[in-house]
C-alpha cells in the first residue's frame, strides 16, 4: 500500500482553520480526506457537520470524507485510521490534522519521523499555517506559539486581509518573510483556496525544490560568500536595509523567531559538516524549527539536499549538478533566538 499523504493545518485561535477545512472538505475535488481534529480546538467542525456521539469518534461524511476527533493521542488516531484503511473498512486518500490554535506544530511533525509504525504508513506532505491579518501583530508579539507556527510553515495563508489596510498587510507580509523566507504567502478569503495550494506541496520531500524566496537570498547573499562581515547583522534582523526601508513601523518587532541564510561557492568537507551540524543540533535543536539546504559537497557530482525539524535531520542525494551550473551551497535556518554568528562562522569552517 502506498504511503498516505498527511497535512498539518495550524494557525492561531480564530485565524480561519475551520473555515478553510470546511471548504476543502465540501469542495467537489473527488478526494476522500480524513480529518483528525484536536478536540479542544476553539470550534469543532463536528458541531456543524458531524454527530460525535459514536463510540469510535470516526464519522463518515456524505462526500466520502471522514472526521475523527482525537480522544487519545495523535499516534493512536493515525494508527487506527491506517489499520482501518488496510482492512478496507475505511476508504480515504489523505489525512489532514487540524491542531488547536495554541499548539506548537513541532511535536506533531515529529510524530511522522520518530514513530516507525506511523512512518511506514504516512508521508508528511506539509505544514500549512493560517495567519489572521487583523490580529496577527498582537498575536505574534505576545504569543510564542503563534511565532512558532509561522516558523514551521511550508505555506502561509493570510486571512481577513479585507479587514485591514494595504499598508498593514504589506508590513505583515514583510514581517512573516523575515521569520520564514521559505514559505510562500497567499491571502485567502473565507477559506477559498485552490486545492493545488493545499495538497501535494511536498514541503517535507527532500528532493523538492529549495523554496527560499529568491529576493531574500539576493538581498543578503552578497556578504556570505566572502568571509562574513558581520557588522550589518543586527540591522538585518530588523529588516532595515536595502529595498525594505519603506516599512519603518516594522522595526518595532524584534521577533525571537528569525531566519538567516548561508551560502558559499566553496565545497563542504562532508566529515566536518556532519560533525558541526551534529553539534549544533545537539545544543540548539529544540530552538531550530525548520532548516533546509542544497549543498555542494566534496566528493560527489550530485547535489546533497538536507532538511530538519528540531533535532531530526535527514539528507539525501539530489540530482546531478548541471553542466555549467554554478555549484553553490544554500542553507536557510529558521529558529528561536539562534546565534547566527556561531552558525555562519561554523559553517564557513566546514568548507574545503
Amino acid at each position: 500500500m502506498s504511503l498516505i499523504p498527511a497535512t498539518i493545518l495550524t494557525g492561531f485561535l480564530g485565524s480561519g482553520k475551520t473555515t478553510l477545512l470546511k471548504r476543502v472538505l465540501s469542495e467537489a475535488h473527488g478526494q476522500k480526506i480524513a480529518v483528525i481534529e484536536n478536540e479542544f480546538g476553539e470550534e469543532n467542525i463536528d458541531n456543524d457537520i458531524l454527530v460525535s456521539d459514536t463510540k469510535e469518534q470516526i464519522v463518515q461524511m456524505s462526500n466520502g470524507c471522514i472526521c475523527c476527533t482525537i480522544r487519545e493521542d495523535l499516534r493512536s488516531a493515525l494508527q487506527l485510521l491506517a489499520a482501518k484503511k488496510r482492512k478496507g473498512l475505511l476508504d480515504f486518500d489523505r489525512v489532514v490534522i487540524e491542531t488547536t490554535g495554541l499548539a506548537d506544530p513541532g511535536p506533531v511533525a515529529q510524530t511522522f519521523f520518530m514513530d516507525d509504525e506511523i512512518a511506514e504508513s504516512y508521508l508528511l506532505d506539509s505544514i500549512l499555517t493560517l495567519v489572521d491579518a487583523k490580529h496577527a501583530d498582537q498575536q505574534l508579539d505576545d504569543r510564542q506559539e503563534a511565532r512558532r507556527q509561522v516558523g514551521f510553515a511550508d505555506q502561509i495563508f493570510i486571512s481577513k486581509t479585507d479587514l485591514v489596510g494595504k499598508d498593514e498587510v504589506d508590513a505583515l507580509v514583510h514581517r512573516l518573510k523575515h521569520m520564514n523566507p521559505r514559505a510562500p504567502q497567499q491571502a485567502v478569503h473565507f477559506g477559498d483556496v485552490p486545492i493545488k495550494d493545499v495538497f501535494d506541496l511536498r514541503g517535507f520531500n527532500l528532493n523538492a525544490k529549495l523554496d527560499i524566496d529568491p529576493d531574500f537570498l539576493k538581498e543578503e547573499g552578497h556578504d556570505h560568500a566572502h568571509g562574513h562581515d558581520h557588522d550589518h547583522d543586527h540591522d538585518h534582523e530588523h529588516g532595515e536595509h536595502g529595498e525594505h526601508c519603506d516599512h519603518p513601523h516594522h522595526h518595532a518587532h524584534d521577533d525571537d523567531v528569525k531566519s538567516f541564510v548561508f551560502r558559499s561557492d566553496r565545497a563542504f568537507d562532508p566529515m566536518k559538516l556532519e560533525d558541526f551540524l551534529g553539534a549544533i543540533v545537539n545544543i540548539y535543536g529544540p530552538r531550530m524549527l525548520r532548516y533546509k539546504g542544497v549543498l555542494h559537497m566534496k566528493g560527489t557530482e550530485r547535489k546533497v539536499i538536507f532538511q530538519g525539524v528540531h533535532q531530526l535531520m535527514g539528507s539525501d542525494l539530489g540530482p546531478q549538478w548541471a553542466e555549467g551550473e554554478q555549484r553553490t551551497s544554500r542553507m536557510v535556518f529558521i529558529g528561536i533566538d539562534l546565534p547566527r554568528d556561531i552558525f555562519l562562522q561554523g559553517l564557513e569552517q566546514c568548507l574545503v
